[in-house]
């Protein structure tokens, strides 16, 4: 009997799997490390301020849907900048692409894929301007489907049916001179279905999407409850009424509605929200350097935030809106909220919450009460990340580090794992329990076993050699 070597086996049996009518998505071969970059933030942020050795993507944004699914609108500064990023990006082996959509610019995608013939116009407007910039791929930012966003977004029962058959054409093009990267950015929350509700099944987007980024930021809270984690890695031990989403509950979610965990990404925030509060509500009554948990708050009483920050006006939808009050991680130092090495800047209370992983700092003299990350919690989501065979992380914005802090810990603990850095399994291990917060970043000495262990077995495993 003739028998074939294996690499030709091999090839015989990705040639069946793959057949030329129709291309599925490989999950990444490599942990991706991620980051979105802002045009409008270049004057601050030049793409040579970029640390692109540390990624494996790069996501420009935004590129916009319009009224006319012939065209995805790009500002000026964008298509002149563009060309420059693309090649940063390549002279560095990364890949280059180009977010379509975001909060403002996701109003018109329901029509985009909406009938059979603007599906086609949609898709050859995504392949001229991949051509056009020598793209990489493209990040689907929709925001939401089948679900309202900004607010004056067009929504259709069949956003997400009607999306998974743009992005199976998109698949099926031939014309494309590389292997097209498709990626998403989503809601904590499934993709809805006909009737408004998180699908349940939503496996065939894992064919066609190399990988999902769970946009794991900008959670709200509940103004019965108080103020919480805008990026909580986990909120099962939360209040009642507090539990708006986590790391933790949408990568259940999303793994539940059939994208297995090796096709998802952690969308990770280098920034953090702030609210106005009193004092007299933010700081415990028995000692004033201590911050209350879940204090009450008024949605809209927010100040203008570090100078990246959006001021109070009216949004594409006509609405009037109060300043943004967001805080870059730079600018919490900026602002004197944080010292350069991440502690408590002057007249600042900081309090770390165990449950959701999140810092949130307090400044009594402006009264701003902000929730932020920092390396502790991103070290947490890091190791969330790689103890559960995710794919990686993906960061809004690479622009809102300092000296790549964040960065440098959420990458190291994604691919090498760092179960110190998570409070709830460092007192597993501890035999303590946790208390739900902490006035700062303790000590635990049982974190040391997982340092030492690995060595103490490979100094076994070589003296076993030599003898």
């Amino acid at each position: 009997m003739l028998r074939l070597p294996t690499c030709i086996l091999s090839l015989v049996v990705l040639a069946m799997a793959h057949p030329g009518e129709h291309i599925e998505a490989r999950a990444p071969e490599k942990p991706i490390a991620a980051a979105w970059y802002a045009g409008w933030h270049a004057a601050d942020f030049p793409l040579s301020a970029v640390s692109w050795s540390k990624y494996t993507h790069m996501t420009y944004a935004f590129g916009v849907t319009t009224p006319d699914p012939n065209i995805i609108g790009l500002d000026i500064s964008d298509e002149n900048r563009l060309p420059q990023f693309v090649s940063s990006a390549h002279n560095h082996s990364v890949k280059a692409l180009l977010s379509v959509g975001g909060w403002t610019g996701s109003r018109y995608f329901s029509t985009a894929v909406g009938s059979a013939k603007n599906r086609t116009a949609f898709a050859k407007a995504i392949t001229s301007i991949l051509q056009k910039y020598d793209l990489d791929g493209i990040d689907f930012d929709w925001e939401y489907p089948g679900k309202q966003g900004i607010g004056c977004n067009i929504v259709n029962p069949n956003d997400t049916s009607n999306f998974l058959l743009l992005l199976q054409q998109l698949r099926q093009d031939t014309t494309l001179k590389r292997t097209l990267v498709l990626t998403a950015a989503v809601y904590v929350t499934p993709f809805a279905d006909n009737t408004g509700e998180p699908s349940s099944d939503i496996a065939g987007f894992a064919d066609v999407l190399d990988y999902i980024a769970i946009m794991n930021y900008d959670l709200k809270s509940n103004t019965a409850i108080g103020v919480g984690p805008s990026s909580p890695l986990d909120d099962s031990c939360a209040p009642d009424g507090a539990k708006l989403g986590s790391a933790v509950s949408s990568v259940a979610a999303w793994s539940n509605a059939g994208i297995p965990n090796n096709k998802l990404v952690l969308g990770v925030g280098a920034y953090g929200h702030s609210y106005d509060i009193s004092s007299a509500v933010a700081l415990s009554q028995t000692n004033s350097s201590s911050l209350n948990s879940y204090p009450s708050y008024t949605p809209n009483s927010r100040s203008l935030g570090d100078r990246w920050d959006g001021d109070s006006g009216v949004d594409v939808c006509g609405v009037m809106q109060a300043p943004g009050g967001v805080y870059t991680y730079w600018g919490l130092i900026e602002e004197g909220f944080l010292k350069s090495d991440g502690s408590a800047g002057e007249g600042i209370a900081l309090r770390y919450d165990d449950c959701s992983e999140t810092p949130f700092a307090y400044n009594a003299t402006s009264q701003v009460y902000v929730s932020y990350e920092n390396p502790r919690s991103f070290a947490a989501k890091g190791d969330f990340i790689h103890s559960n065979g995710l794919a990686g992380f993906a960061m809004w914005e690479a622009g809102g580090d300092y000296h790549d802090v964040l960065l440098d810990s959420i990458k190291n603990a994604s691919q090498n794992g760092n179960p110190g850095s998570r409070t709830q399994k460092a007192s597993l291990v501890s035999g303590t329990s946790s208390k739900g917060s902490s006035s700062a970043a303790s000590t635990r000495p049982a974190s040391l076993v997982f340092v030492l262990l690995p060595a103490l077995v490979f100094l076994s495993t070589l003296m076993s050699v030599s003898t």
